[in-house]
């Protein structure tokens, strides 16, 4: 499943480690991706980990997810907090810090930044924004968990890791680095012991 990301970090009410499931495939029909949170609705709650619809609400709602996930030409936070209720996560993608604050004072629950480095799964959206980028970012969500994205391994997620504190994301998101291998678990679990140590 290429479309569907990983988040690893300090998910909202979640341990650090713990791993948020994004599905992700804007190429599926609401149908399809509807059976398709549905299939992994019982195996996110089986490991305890949010599943967050991309861009659909509709779907996040259906499926019974945990949360949407916004592109930053979607719906408006505020939209979306109207539909999906007070205890559902809404996520948002950010290019720069000004998204990142703005997207903390409408009420976001947590923000991806990126791309940190050029993406393993896809081209980049906009340029890379790098480690500089980042602590900017991190500083500008006043408190909402910031996760990393965009080329993602673990060399890097050990970099990110060693950042210093007031300018460490929540956690780093990954899908080439995770769903591009032949053992996406063993990937994952690497990923996890990078940002642990």
């Amino acid at each position: 499943m290429s479309s569907v990301a990983a988040a690893l970090g300090e998910a909202a009410g979640n341990s650090p480690g713990a791993i948020a499931i994004q599905l992700r495939e804007k190429d599926l029909d609401a149908r399809q991706l509807y059976e398709l949170a549905l299939a992994l609705r019982p195996i996110c709650t089986r490991f305890s980990a949010p599943l967050i619809v991309n861009d659909r609400i509709d779907v996040a709602i259906a499926a019974g997810a945990d949360g949407a996930h916004l592109s930053s030409a979607s719906f408006a936070i505020t939209d979306a907090r109207t539909l999906l209720g007070p205890n559902r996560f809404i996520g948002i993608s950010t290019h720069s810090a000004e998204e990142v604050a703005m997207a903390a004072a409408r009420g976001a629950d947590f923000a991806v930044f990126g791309p940190i480095y050029n993406p393993i799964s896809k081209g980049a959206y906009g340029p890379v924004q790098g480690l500089t980028a980042l602590a900017h970012a991190v500083k500008a969500a006043k408190g909402m968990p910031l996760y990393a994205l965009g080329g993602i391994n673990r060399s890097r997620a050990s970099e990110i890791a060693a950042l210093p504190q007031a300018t460490r994301p929540a956690g780093v998101a990954a899908i080439g680095a995770v769903f591009g291998t032949s053992r996406p678990g063993n990937a994952a679990h690497e990923l996890i012991e990078a940002l642990n140590h």
